[in-house]
């Protein structure tokens, strides 16, 4: 049987500031420009959540996505959302809250749950903005 690949698409809200403590602040700003104003900054985040496996011959379905979108929500998205990446999200804290370390922890968070629910997670895509995202294949 063909191996299928399905997204579920989830948003959330959230402010953080990149930062390295032991530069100077005009280090921080030439490298990290406005993501290091001192009074944070916030991104409307979309979150892609691809799960492969193969469709169930009785349901057709590799997961169920209501089921998949519940545990987005309750293991990612409602720690994230309205939140300061920064200072209130315990999967993140003490990381640099880039996109990048975001979509590693997402997807932390998420696989062994996938797995227990007969799929397998093959992709966290983390949009920052329309025109930035980063994508994390559990390598």
């Amino acid at each position: 049987m063909a191996t299928v690949y399905i997204t579920r698409k989830e948003h959330f809200n959230a402010a953080h500031k990149l930062w390295v403590e032991s530069w100077t602040a005009e280090q921080n700003l030439e490298r990290f420009g406005k993501c290091a104003n001192p009074n944070w900054h916030g991104h409307n985040f979309n979150l892609f959540v691809t799960v492969k496996g193969t469709p169930d011959p009785v349901t057709g379905l590799i997961v169920d996505l209501k089921e998949l979108s519940r545990l987005i929500r309750a293991r990612v998205t409602d720690k994230l959302d309205h939140q300061n990446l920064n200072l209130d999200v315990d999967f993140i804290r003490g990381q640099m809250p880039s996109t990048e370390n975001l979509a590693v922890a997402i997807w932390q968070q998420l696989e062994a749950e996938v797995a227990a629910r007969g799929g397998t997670l093959h992709c966290v895509k983390l949009y920052e903005t329309e025109n930035n995202y980063a994508e994390y294949y559990g390598e």
